[in-house]
């Protein structure tokens, strides 16, 4: 037996199960009211994600103080689930895979999240929200990106906030000089915009589809459909694997007008290095969600400012 690679396994299985404890009390917080003000908070989620999907739309919804909610069944939704949700989170619509035509774009691997998102998009102002975030502090730059009618994104990480918006060809030159520098398809991905029709006029940024805000337009999901008919010619079948729509929303944001980084001490991705002193928001990456103890922490805090906001009302 290998201790080395047993011990971490041990740890996430051990985290799991105290997020899994901790989460519990997020049925004992205020329901969201929705406001039928323009903004729309969206996820796709299932059962297993049910608590950890309340603690990050609650969490935010309290935050920022707008938007209703829309979700996306991944299939696995119950009807004790639909209740739930209709309680806490205003009665939402719920849409299914089939109410979306993903044509010319794959299918699967999230595209008809971002596809639903992009049609909404024509009305409303949506904002994408992975069940596993918590917020923690004020949102002012969302709030102000939904003012100005300007999409945003979270940053990928340390690295990829550097760079920030790029012209497709500065980030071939600057990142990709010599192809994919991981088998990972959004490496590859990225790597072949060079041979897109029109790169020279193309932006693209290395952000994180886990939240996201997409301005109203007319464009709706005219963005997408370029890039998957574009992108897919040279990638081949490989285009299809997760972590393509990513890439996807990553070029739909950094092609709208002046669009917005979030800054990244405020809003972050859990990775293996040390958190900002006092981030307002946190993205728990799947492979790190359970190290440290962050998670639950978070949980437990969002959750205690829940109730403290259900006291004070």
């Amino acid at each position: 037996m290998n201790v080395a690679t047993l011990w971490p396994a041990v740890r996430r299985k051990t985290g799991a199960w105290q997020h899994s404890r901790a989460v519990r009390d997020i049925l004992d917080t205020p329901p969201i009211v929705p406001a039928d003000d323009g903004v729309i908070l969206f996820s796709m989620i299932g059962t297993a994600v049910l608590l950890p999907y309340l603690v990050a739309v609650k969490s935010l919804h309290a935050q920022l103080g707008r938007g209703r909610v829309m979700l996306l069944n991944d299939g696995t939704l119950t009807a004790a689930d639909k209740m739930l949700l209709a309680h806490h989170v205003g009665n939402p619509v719920i849409l299914d895979f089939a109410d979306i035509d993903s044509a010319p774009c794959p299918s699967g691997n999230c595209w008809e999240r971002l596809l639903a998102i992009l049609d909404l998009r024509r009305d409303h102002y949506v904002i994408q929200l992975d069940s596993d975030t918590v917020t923690l502090g004020p949102v002012p730059e969302v709030r102000d990106a939904i003012d100005a009618n300007r999409s945003f994104t979270l940053g990928g990480g340390i690295e990829e906030v550097a760079h920030g918006f790029m012209t497709v060809p500065d980030m071939i030159r600057d990142i990709y000089p010599a192809g994919p520098r991981t088998p990972h398809i959004q490496s590859v991905i990225e790597s072949a915009l060079r041979d897109v029709p029109g790169a020279e006029d193309l932006h693209y940024i290395r952000g994180c589809a886990g939240f996201a805000g997409f301005s109203r337009s007319d464009m709706g999901r005219a963005w997408a459909e370029r890039f998957a008919v574009d992108a897919a010619a040279i990638v081949g079948p490989r285009f299809h694997e997760w972590g393509s729509e990513q890439a996807a929303s990553n070029f739909v944001i950094a092609n709208d007008p002046d669009p917005i980084q979030l800054p990244y001490h405020r809003y972050t991705n859990h990775w293996e290095e040390a958190l900002p002193a006092d981030p307002a928001f946190i993205h728990y990456i799947g492979t790190y969600r359970y190290d440290r103890g962050s998670y639950v922490a978070s949980t437990a805090q969002a959750i205690r400012q829940l109730k403290q906001n259900k006291s004070s009302s």
